[in-house]
């Protein structure tokens, strides 16, 4: 089989196709930012306290039914305790006072029987004033959360198999009506179960349409464009959903009129399917060749060049290219060893990412706003990881952003309550690492993989990122126990990460393999012993060497 960037290489590194190629695909991202982070708003517990049913109570005694509580330091009203009604209501008609003639502390209290009254401030419903997801009940709003995040995992683990089976172009359309479908069936969820069963397959639907379109771009695009793909493209125009998403939530405040007008967002990009290719490195790949060569002939008229002839040389004796399996990784100790580090890779930066952002103290403050910020901050760690990505080294970028987010894990402990400053500043450098970590890793581990794995390596290690997203909330419950202990546990998970990320091969300049045979060696305990070299020229060892095996059916040549 030919090399099918040096076949493809009178189509120059830009021009119109790739250029359009480029754009469209972008434009997929969009959505994803869209309906991955509504949670936000639409799980979002608005202030409240018991309701006071319609009884005949004195003002003094209807404003003091509601006992304060002190929480971080401040006396609050409670939210999920009254004083007892009948208690109350006698003391009320006797006229007497409370505080003055009565020591609200020795009265008993209940929960609130009656349910509960929620402020309609900033929203006017949500699925915690529709389902009373309070007190006893607020870890169902987590629990929801978390159904996106297995979503995510079941979605990562299939995704990328249909995809090698059927095409990267089939799966990211259907993923996109799965995703359509989902979100605006969530809208009509009767209950709060029915709620999260559609989240999950939300989950699912949009990370198959991210890794798919992901794979798709790096395979179609130039090799100059493709590092501009990974990394502004796709995450930018993610992040340019992202910010739009609180607009969109600050005009709508009810929370089953914005999930179904954010179910929209999917259909515009329908359309789409007659304009952008499938991957002829897929097709190759599947003995597909008159339809690989079809699309490069198109693409070489959009750029106004001349294909030649014969495209791909050795066309006609290229065989049918077995389907593979999570379960051919295993078969190959270099593969073994660099999936595992992957995945380790990826489930690092997950629960560092989460675990900083639930230390973020950003619940104070206009919602709306403070969504589009932490939105905002992540756009200079992809311009900048872009253009660090031309020319750097992907091993040393990724150790050096992962050492700086660990090390904020480590450090941001240490640092006063009063020092509310220093605490932000941390914050917002470790969220930057994170940041470029999470844009590096996508390129560097589909740049490592082959095209016959690329889409089952990459759905492998989004299912490692999401046991790392999943985890997270766990390792910071730790802290329950011992405030240090989550930090030091990912701090040091991270910093590890860093260290291990250097035994794996370089891919920067190279082009992207196509097998298995052409993958690149990890470095380190993995590569094995030493084999030795062979010397085909007979002039020069005479009889000449003969070739040997290598441990995964390689020979080995000078």
């Amino acid at each position: 089989m030919g090399d099918y960037d040096d076949d493809t290489a009178f189509l120059g590194q830009s021009g119109p196709y790739f250029w359009t190629t480029f754009f469209l695909l972008n434009v997929v991202f969009v959505s994803t930012g869209f309906n991955g982070l509504y949670i936000v708003f639409v799980g979002a517990a608005p202030k409240h306290h018991c309701l006071i049913p319609d009884i005949n109570l004195t003002e003094e005694w209807r404003d003091a039914i509601i006992p304060f509580t002190i929480v971080d330091g401040e006396e609050v009203q409670s939210q999920c305790s009254r004083y007892k009604i009948d208690v109350v209501r006698n003391l009320s008609a006797q006229g007497y006072i409370p505080g003055r003639d009565v020591n609200l502390t020795t009265l008993e209290q209940e929960g609130c029987l009656d349910g509960w009254n929620y402020s309609k401030e900033i929203y006017q419903s949500t699925i915690v004033t529709e389902w009373d997801l309070v007190c006893d009940n607020q870890w169902k709003v987590p629990f929801a959360s978390s159904s996106l995040f297995v979503g995510y995992l079941v979605g990562s683990l299939v995704s990328g198999q249909l995809s090698d089976r059927f095409g990267r172009k089939k799966v990211v359309f259907m993923s996109l009506g799965v995703q359509c479908l989902s979100v605006l069936l969530q809208s009509f969820s009767h209950s709060w179960r029915m709620f999260c069963i559609m989240y999950l397959w939300v989950g699912a639907s949009q990370i198959s349409l991210y890794i798919s379109a992901f794979v798709l771009g790096t395979e179609v695009l130039s090799k100059t464009m493709r590092v501009l793909f990974t990394t502004l493209g796709a995450f930018l125009f993610y992040c340019i959903g992202y910010m739009t998403l609180p607009w969109i939530a600050y005009g709508i405040r009810e929370w089953r009129t914005l999930v179904a007008v954010l179910s929209t967002t999917s259909l515009i990009n329908f359309p789409l399917w007659w304009f952008i290719p499938e991957s002829p490195r897929w097709l190759m790949a599947q003995g597909r060749v008159k339809e690989a060569e079809a699309i490069v002939r198109e693409a070489a008229s959009k750029n106004k060049v001349q294909a030649p002839p014969v495209i791909f040389k050795e066309s006609e004796e290229l065989p049918l290219f077995k389907t593979y399996t999570m379960l051919d990784i295993l078969k190959s100790k270099n593969l073994r060893c660099i999936t595992l580090m992957c995945l380790l890779l990826w489930m690092a930066i997950n629960i560092g990412y989460f675990g900083l952002s639930l230390n973020t103290s950003n619940l104070s403050g206009n919602p709306f706003v403070n969504c589009f910020l932490s939105a905002t901050t992540e756009v200079p760690a992809y311009i900048v990881s872009t253009w660090l990505l031309k020319t750097c080294p992907r091993r040393v970028l990724l150790s050096l952003f992962l050492i700086i987010g660990g090390g904020v894990l480590l450090l941001i402990q240490f640092i006063p309550d009063t020092l509310h400053n220093v605490a932000l500043a941390l914050e917002m450098t470790g969220k930057f690492g994170f940041t470029m970590a999470f844009s590096i890793v996508y390129i560097y581990t589909a740049e490592i993989y082959p095209t016959v794995l690329r889409n089952i390596g990459m759905g492998m290690c989004s299912s490692a990122a999401r046991v790392g997203s999943i985890t997270a909330p766990y390792v910071i419950f730790l802290g329950t126990y011992n405030k240090v202990l989550p930090y030091i546990l990912m701090g040091s998970l991270t910093i590890a990460s860093s260290v291990v990320n250097l035994f794996l091969p370089e891919t920067l300049h190279k082009d992207l393999p196509e097998t298995v045979e052409q993958m690149q060696k990890c470095q380190g305990l993995c590569s094995g012993p030493k084999k030795k070299k062979c010397i085909t020229n007979a002039a020069v060892v005479n009889p000449p060497i003969p070739c040997e095996a290598h441990s995964d059916g390689q020979a080995l040549s000078l």
